[in-house]
């Protein structure tokens, strides 16, 4: 039996804003790829359904951009390394942790994002939730949007989905593939605490260092390239494994266990990234509902647990949850190029390169660090969805396999497509070609100038 349902009377639309590029999502793919085309000099708009740019980094708060970053770790640079640089120069970062990078403060990099966009004469539309495409054939024409003012039409002349989920290219009728639930990677609640007695802490960190070896738990188990597994990693198993033992946590939650990101000096012990949620599909609100509810819960336990058991937190608060829960793996689209585990592990180069991003491999039970100087190329042809026209996919959606996935989900890869979309979208309107006939050693020149490595 078929559900109930209306019907929808048909309504005019306002088209209330045109631009050259139009970029929807601001997470460090959408947020790199309208920097990136607005200093190819095109106009272009960005459409966020939050408050606020930057994504994973300032809604979930996801402050690790490149944890990843060791001496011999070779990257692409560009607008993902101006990130961090920028929040370093505004005092939205610290140190982090494991490696060589700085952790961005989620909060922080709001007005990073804010001044970042303005200076480069972005067009911001926030508070704005796309919810359908506006097409002509295949030709993806603009986008309806709906907020506090209703329905709302943008018209543009190439438009870029970086929602993480590819629904715009989805919805445009491009050919898309959905993880199943049960083989998606753990969606997680991020939380940040207040309180921690830092010298306790670090005494506490010192005297009984994890490396990634320790990653492995009752409930998963990680391959490494045997290089990791004595480096130190800044992850929290014992104080859990302790409160499961006394009851504190129910004995079914085994997987509360996981990373820790600075220890600042005000005793703020930020980045608790310890919830793990399996199940949680990011395209069913229903499921997503579930799960925040069920994420705060376990944080809170995963709270009393570092109280009653971790040196220096017997003080700890919750500071705060980041805005919404975090998702790693949902919809990706078909490209013209599809990416596969053996270009992500053995260093894939390609003429269309975009950027480069170093061997790191994180996610389906695998952590590979880049610390030897091997990386891998990024090729243009995986941002070019099937079925639709002046339409690019850039983030963690572009196409590719499940452990090439694990590489390219990650924020700074996604930065580094997002850059060489922005910039392929904006020459594509200035040259008046399709985007499947954009000059790549034009694309790649920009880039250089725009100070991206490439190759």
């Amino acid at each position: 039996m078929n559900p109930m349902t209306i019907q929808e009377p048909a309504r005019e639309i306002a088209v209330i804003h045109q631009c050259d590029v139009l970029v929807l999502g601001s997470g460090p793919g959408g947020l790199a790829a309208a920097l990136a085309a607005a200093r190819a000099g095109v106009s272009v708009t960005l459409v966020e359904r939050f408050g606020c740019f930057g994504g994973n980094i300032t809604t979930v708060g996801v402050e690790g951009l490149a944890w990843y970053r060791h001496e011999k770790t070779v990257e692409a640079m560009g607008i993902g390394w101006e990130f961090e640089e920028r929040a370093k120069a505004m005092g939205a970062a610290s140190p982090e942790s494991q490696s060589l990078s700085y952790e961005i403060d989620s909060e922080g990099f709001k007005l990073v994002a804010d001044r970042l966009v303005q200076e480069a004469g972005i067009h911001p539309m926030l508070h704005r939730l796309v919810v359908a495409p506006i097409m002509e054939g295949d030709w993806l024409k603009g986008v309806i949007v709906e907020s506090k003012a209703g329905r709302e039409a943008i018209l543009a002349q190439r438009i870029i989905d970086a929602t993480g989920d590819a629904d715009i290219a989805h919805r445009a009728g491009a050919i898309t593939h959905t993880t199943p639930v049960e083989q998606m990677q753990a969606a997680s609640v991020m939380f940040h605490l207040a309180g921690v007695d830092k010298t306790r802490f670090m005494a506490g960190v010192r005297e009984d260092p994890q490396t990634y070896a320790d990653w492995a738990t009752g409930e998963w188990k990680i391959e490494t390239s045997g290089k990791e597994d004595k480096m130190f990693s800044p992850f929290l198993k014992k104080p859990f494994a302790q409160a499961l033992q006394a009851g504190i946590i129910p004995a079914h939650l085994t997987t509360i266990a996981g990373t820790w990101g600075a220890m600042l000096d005000s005793g703020e012990l930020t980045y608790m990234n310890l919830v793990h949620l399996a199940g949680c599909d990011g395209t069913d609100p229903d499921s997503m509902t579930q799960q925040e509810i069920e994420g705060r819960s376990q944080a809170m336990l995963a709270i009393e647990a570092l109280k009653r058991f971790t040196p220096g937190c017997e003080n700890a608060r919750l500071r705060n949850f980041g805005m919404t829960i975090g998702i790693r793996d949902t919809r990706k689209i078909d490209a013209v190029y599809n990416l596969t585990e053996h270009d992500v592990r053995e260093q894939a180069r390609f003429e269309d390169s975009i950027g480069i991003y170093p061997e790191f491999i994180d996610g389906y039970g695998i952590l590979i660090l880049p610390t030897t100087g091997r990386y891998m190329h990024i090729p243009y042809r995986s941002m070019l969805p099937k079925g639709v026209r002046r339409l690019l996919v850039t983030g963690r959606a572009i196409g590719g396999d499940r452990i090439s996935h694990a590489a390219t989900r990650n924020m700074a890869c996604c930065a580094v497509a997002g850059q060489g979309a922005g910039i392929a979208a904006a020459l594509s309107v200035k040259s008046g070609v399709e985007l499947d006939a954009v000059s790549i050693p034009a694309v790649q020149q920009e880039l250089a100038r725009q100070g991206v490595r490439y190759q």
